[in-house]
């Protein structure tokens, strides 16, 4: 019988495969990224700002290893991140540092719950310990140090993390500069409304995201359209054509 790393059924695996949901968790990362104290690292290797959303795929499929295939491939996707990073320590001849780590793990774990909730439903507490504990796995398996244990001890330290990590730096501004070069002006500003309804207080104000969007009051009519038939529309519309054949395979 195979064993899963995820085991099918979980909520974790409903989230990680609906392309809607998935793009929701990157909008609102990309928003925090481009804040944290170790943004530097992502312009020492120049991939994410050269191609952001390239990069956006190619984690996502890391990510879609962990949660769908078997446990023995999931873990070595997990082996195969980690020593990614490894190579680019030794490149640059430094660590880098827990705490950055624990940071993209939290932002994972924080915009699955929040972009699940936007689009579907919110998360019972049993599916917020089950999520946690997913991703805490992860964190272990890749030899981060000092993660919190349970769903309510995370939430403390997540709190800490906002409230330490984060600055507006000039990385910050030309990583949204890239952001407004592959989107275009409209899609970018669409960028923007949705990070404005997804991140956390500490995030929007260092930002100036918007604070009142018009999207709060147009996701029921999304949905309604999805279940129409019309998602691969709105899509269309919402999204550079180039990427909708990627976007669509995330879906499984």
């Amino acid at each position: 019988m195979t064993t899963y790393f995820v085991k099918p059924g979980s909520v974790v695996r409903q989230i990680w495969g609906d392309a809607d949901v998935i793009l929701l968790v990157f909008a609102g990362s990309a928003a925090e990224f481009a804040l944290n104290r170790a943004v530097d690292w992502l312009f020492y290797t120049g991939k994410l700002p050269a191609d952001p959303i390239g990069r956006l795929f190619s984690t996502v499929r890391y990510a879609q290893e962990i949660v769908f295939f078997p446990d023995d491939k999931a873990r070595q996707a997990i082996g195969r991140m980690s020593a990614i990073h490894k190579g680019v320590e030794n490149k640059r001849g430094y660590q880098i540092p827990d705490w950055a780590y624990r940071d993209v793990l939290y932002m994972l774990i924080d915009y699955s719950e929040r972009a699940y909730q936007t689009l579907k439903r919110p998360l019972t507490n049993s599916e917020r310990e089950e999520l946690f504990t997913v991703f805490r796995q992860v964190g272990a398996g890749m030899g981060v140090p000092d993660l919190p244990t349970t769903y309510a001890d995370w939430q403390i330290d997540r709190e800490a993390h906002l409230n330490r990590d984060l600055v507006r730096s000039e990385f910050t501004d030309k990583l949204f500069r890239r952001y407004q070069e592959e989107l275009g002006n409209w899609r970018y500003n669409l960028l923007r409304q949705v990070q404005g309804i997804l991140v956390p207080n500490q995030v929007s104000q260092l930002l100036g995201l918007p604070k009142k969007s018009l999207l709060n009051y147009s996701l029921g009519l999304y949905s309604l359209l999805n279940a129409i038939g019309l998602r691969s529309v709105v899509q269309r519309v919402l999204l550079p054509t180039e990427y909708l054949e990627q976007i669509r395979s995330l879906d499984r």
